[in-house]
């Protein structure tokens, strides 16, 4: 090798496992939602919880068994056929490899396996980012994409934005 070329080998790509919550994560989950600075942040029992009841219908994304995403979510009451998407969080180290919509997607199959072929959420119209995301799993999916109103800003008692429902629903025939 000549002086001028130099070895260089490249940095391992850390592996993401991608799992169920457990109640022991439901204090990472809670740091990485603080640490987001977008989320609308829960206490940290309702992290613990939503890990002990909704746990199969979220998901946790770990490398070497350290979270470093979620997404929260539970089977609407009213249409069990809805997975209804709380929260979606990656921590920032972790942003920009396509976590969020990995998660989702995993997710999305796991559910479906429990009769649920349809994912919605709420999104502030100024979380551009989300609107996307939600949008290109909507696309992968073969899904059609629907934003209507849903909670008008006066309806929370601070400062909160409105809060859009995104529909991802299989097609009309």
């Amino acid at each position: 090798m000549s002086p001028s070329q130099t070895s260089t080998t490249p940095t391992p790509v850390p592996t993401i496992d991608y799992r169920l919550p457990s109640m022991e994560d439901g204090r990472r989950l809670w740091e990485i939602a603080s640490d987001s600075q977008v989320l609308d942040v829960n206490s940290p029992y309702a992290y613990v919880l939503w890990c002990h009841d909704f746990a199969a219908t979220s998901i946790v994304a770990e490398i070497d068994g350290r979270p470093i995403g979620f997404v929260t979510g539970y089977q609407r009451p009213d249409n069990t056929a809805v997975l209804m998407v709380w929260q979606v969080a990656v921590d920032h180290a972790a942003r920009g490899n396509g976590v969020a919509a990995t998660m989702l997607h995993k997710l999305f199959l796991r559910c479906a396996s429990a009769g649920m072929v349809a994912m919605h959420t709420t999104i502030s119209p100024d979380n551009e980012a989300s609107q996307r995301l939600f949008a290109s799993v909507a696309a992968a999916r073969g899904l059609e994409f629907r934003r209507q109103d849903l909670f008008d800003a006066a309806l929370f008692p601070d400062a909160h934005q409105p809060e859009q429902l995104y529909r991802l629903e299989p097609p009309v025939a």
